[in-house]
């Protein structure tokens, strides 16, 4: 048997289905959260993120704040408590994206006919899905 607590700290039986459905929800909502502010609210500005010089940080610090003020609106509806994950996706998302558009790094493999772009974009969607999996086991684990 699970165990959930009450906000006055009582432990309520949950089912497995119901966890599962949780799993399963937020699953599908971190992936239209990516979806979101990775593009219908990532503007040309926020694109600048790829420059050599240190002007990449406003661009891509407003980037990825849109990531983590979603992050936040999740993680406050399911667990408002571990709002500081929202803090966490801010930070992985920074420098994921910046190792995935810096010049100096994954960056320089920008020809979208050659397998290394390819493989460069898929390690930044992987690192991205990845993160948001663990903030789902974060906020189903701290349910119990």
């Amino acid at each position: 048997m699970q165990w959930k607590r009450t906000h006055k700290g009582e432990r309520l039986s949950t089912t497995a289905s119901e966890t599962f459905n949780l799993i399963f929800v937020l699953l599908v909502v971190f992936q239209l959260k990516h979806f979101f502010a990775d593009f219908p609210l990532q503007n040309r500005y926020m694109l600048q993120k790829q420059r050599s010089d240190w002007s990449f940080i406003p661009p891509l610090a407003l980037h990825c704040g849109i990531h983590a003020i979603l992050t936040l609106l999740i993680v406050l509806l399911v667990e408002p408590v571990l709002w500081w994950l929202a803090i966490l996706d801010f930070i992985v998302h920074f420098l994921m994206d910046r190792i995935k558009a810096g010049p100096r790094y994954l960056g320089r493999f920008a020809d979208i006919s050659k397998t290394s772009f390819w493989v460069a974009l898929g390690f930044d969607q992987m690192v991205h899905h990845l993160t948001h999996i663990w903030i789902i086991w974060m906020l189903v684990a701290h349910r119990f």
